[in-house]
């Protein structure tokens, strides 16, 4: 099993102090609070042996809850900073990306890391900020199953297609709905032909017309870095995810509802051609408060990060619960010892074999020494029992991403 924390990121601030300096995202000694924090705590999870640490992409979040913002700052400044750990945003929210931008942010950090890059992907949830950034290719967040969400996966899944192309080695057209490689399609005339025909990539021209393109540079990792699918629990994802060789984060109902997800994705990728075992290429989130006792776990579970879920989320999405106790019957979150993480995550193991656990974090809600202390218990008296056990990643796996 491999580890991963997970940062919304959030501007430090108890409720009282957000509702006392709002709007508490305008200032800069917050800014910087939070800055110094995302990168105290990465270095922290790298010493402790974690194996990735994500982060959200938000926009607009004035009340400081959730303001990751353009992610490839972050993701370059964590990277440069750091040794070995793999980061990544979890994930770009690609309906309001323009793909070959997004594919050479994570080419160039993957190059200048050497190869510690994991690019996540989400379709997006709010509409205060999709539909502002996302407005050119028309996108309109809805309810699952509506006209609107349909066009949001579409405008997904075709710029994930121009992504996977911009990322392999050859010149590429491509002629979509919502996007155009070259434009137009059908080429056009470049007057400096004759020096592309000598220097350039060969396909890139027909005669004097420019008609492929071929993006640079290229990934440090071959075929192209790990892709993660952010915080999912939708059959019709998960499957798309499987056929793609995406690695979906689920979060849902332990153990029905991962479980019913961790058996559509291997199903789905047997189909696809590839055999995993249960649990190979897949990841499961969960919520985590580790104490030496139970009362002061489930005081650090009140004091947590789903503050954001409760006030904002769970008013978007009616599959959020709107209070985090919920969450410990669902079994999407563990309040406790160190020998009751330990029981759960045994249990996630038996029951789902992960190849990742996903720990959605507290930074910016609860404070830095207790995220440390939380961090150094999970890692010294948790982790290592279930790292020894560890899933190797498929080679068909790693095809499939290459693949399409």
């Amino acid at each position: 099993m491999k580890f991963v924390f997970h940062i919304l990121p959030a501007y430090p601030a108890t409720p009282e102090e957000r509702q006392r300096l709002a709007p508490i995202a305008h200032r800069t000694d917050k800014t910087q609070e939070m800055l110094d924090e995302m990168l105290d705590i990465t270095q922290h999870c790298e010493n402790l042996g974690f194996d990735v640490v994500t982060f959200s992409e938000h926009h607009f979040y004035t009340e400081g809850c959730e303001a990751g913002a353009t992610p490839t700052p972050h993701l370059i400044r964590l990277l440069q900073n750091t040794k070995r750990i793999k980061i990544g945003p979890l994930g770009f929210v690609l309906p309001t990306w323009d793909p070959i931008r997004l594919a050479l942010d994570v080419a160039w950090a993957d190059q200048m890391s050497q190869g510690r890059v994991i690019c996540g992907l989400a379709r997006g949830v709010f509409p205060r900020w999709v539909n502002v950034l996302g407005q050119h290719y028309g996108v309109k967040l809805g309810g699952s199953g509506t006209e609107a969400d349909d066009h949001n996966r579409e405008v997904f899944e075709e710029l994930f297609q121009v992504i996977k192309l911009a990322w392999k080695d050859e010149p590429f057209s491509f002629n979509g709905k919502y996007y155009k490689v070259p434009n137009p399609p059908e080429g056009h005339f470049w007057a400096p032909h004759e020096a592309t025909k000598r220097f350039g990539a060969a396909g890139e021209l027909t005669g004097d017309q420019l008609t492929k393109l071929s993006a640079v540079p290229k990934p440090y990792q071959k075929p192209h870095p790990e892709v993660w699918q952010a915080f999912t629990a939708s059959d019709k994802t998960i499957r798309w995810d499987a056929r793609q060789g995406v690695a979906p984060m689920v979060f849902a109902p332990f153990p029905d509802g991962t479980l019913k997800a961790f058996r559509a994705y291997q199903e789905e990728a047997e189909k696809a051609g590839r055999s995993l075992k249960l649990g190979q290429g897949i990841g499961t989130c969960q919520f985590v408060y580790i104490a030496n006792d139970r009362t002061e776990a489930r005081r650090l579970m009140d004091s947590g990060s789903y503050f954001v879920f409760e006030n904002f989320h769970s008013k978007v999405d009616k599959n959020i619960p709107p209070k985090a106790e919920a969450l410990l019957g669902l079994k999407m979150a563990v309040a406790g010892t160190v020998d009751d993480v330990r029981r759960r995550l045994a249990e996630i193991q038996e029951t789902l074999n992960p190849e990742y656990f996903l720990w959605l974090g507290d930074q910016g809600y609860l404070t830095r020494d207790e995220m440390k202390r939380e961090l150094e218990l999970f890692a010294t008296k948790v982790m290592p029992e279930f790292q020894e056990r560890e899933t190797p990643r498929s080679a068909s796996l790693e095809q499939a991403g290459a693949s399409k």
